[in-house]
């Protein structure tokens, strides 16, 4: 039998490679070689998978990004390492790009983005607090998670070599120093 989780990756990988139409009940038991009963097993229907997928998404892509920075000893620096466990994953910006596109269509949707943004923001507004800046350290917050979301923008896509350059000349303007790694 498929877990539920299962049902959720398989979601987040047609809603990055198709967009948010492709996932359908038919896209996703074709996907898994699954029966339609088997997700309703799981979930109560497309707005119960829909919901699912959200908080799966948020917890995959935010808090458990968050969790294992948060689970690094004290004195390395979180803010280094959160950027290292980003740029690690450029294929999710395809997914990213899938979300937001989808939040401009959907109320469910454009609410779980704008929890994961508030998050993100919060979170790295925290990890910029404990830094010694030259500049507002919520603003540089801001700055660096919109050198993110703009970079999955862009066509053709960035390379992360190049995103990693870009943070890495942010941070030494900031800080006098940004070595990523």
């Amino acid at each position: 039998m498929v877990t539920r989780t299962e049902w959720l990756e398989a979601g987040l990988d047609l809603l990055a490679d198709e967009g948010a139409p492709a996932v359908t009940i038919e896209r996703l038991t074709g996907t898994l070689g699954v029966t339609k009963g088997s997700y309703y097993h799981h979930f109560k229907g497309a707005a119960g998978y829909r919901t699912a997928l959200l908080e799966h998404f948020e917890a995959k892509f935010t808090t458990r990004l968050i969790d294992t920075v948060e689970a690094e000893p004290a004195g390395d620096n979180k803010l280094l390492h959160l950027l290292r466990l980003v740029l690690a994953d450029p294929a999710s910006a395809r997914l990213e790009i899938a979300v937001r596109a989808w939040a401009l269509q959907d109320a469910e949707v454009r609410a779980a983005q704008t929890r994961v943004d508030e998050a993100r923001t919060k979170y790295l507004k925290a990890l910029c607090a404990e830094l010694e800046l030259d500049v507002n350290p919520d603003r540089f917050a801001e700055l660096l998670y919109l050198i993110l979301i703009g970079a999955e923008q862009v066509l053709p896509t960035m390379p992360s070599d190049a995103l990693r350059d870009i943070y890495a000349m942010t941070l030494r303007l900031a800080t006098g120093h940004g070595d990523l790694g």
